[in-house]
């Protein structure tokens, strides 16, 4: 009973306060001068990345390290497929050619360096270096 207290808690506490990051996210966008799509690919994808980083460190530290991989790997996942298709069922989503060509690039770049790098068996250390010095 009280597990689905928190997590009817736990949603509108996720409800609100994507509300308040998209709406702080376009008032900085506005003061700034920039583009919508910049501050997307940076404030608002930290912030919502920060849940996920949250539970990837907690499965390492538990000794579950591969939780941590396919949290990322459904993450992105849901986020090209849900989180994206979605908003395009109840309104088009007009794209700025150059920067959704050149991000959308280095996605499908990092997506085949972790396959890649996936295909050793072991993501290590180094691996995670590289990986955080790219982002």
């Amino acid at each position: 009973m009280m597990s689905g207290v928190y997590v009817v808690a736990g949603l509108a506490f996720l409800f609100f306060g994507g509300d308040f990051l998209v709406r702080g996210s376009v008032a900085l966008a506005k003061r700034l001068q920039v583009s919508t799509l910049v501050i997307g690919v940076t404030i608002v994808a930290f912030g919502t990345s920060l849940p996920e980083l949250i539970v990837s460190l907690d499965a390492a530290f538990a000794g579950v390290p591969t939780l941590a991989l396919g949290n990322v790997v459904g993450s992105n996942i849901a986020n090209i497929l849900l989180v994206l298709g979605l908003p395009a069922i109840i309104a088009p989503i007009h794209s700025e050619g150059g920067p959704v060509l050149r991000n959308s690039t280095i996605m499908l770049l990092v997506s085949i360096l972790l396959m890649v790098t996936a295909m050793s068996g072991v993501i290590g250390m180094i691996d995670g270096i590289v990986f955080v010095v790219l982002l």
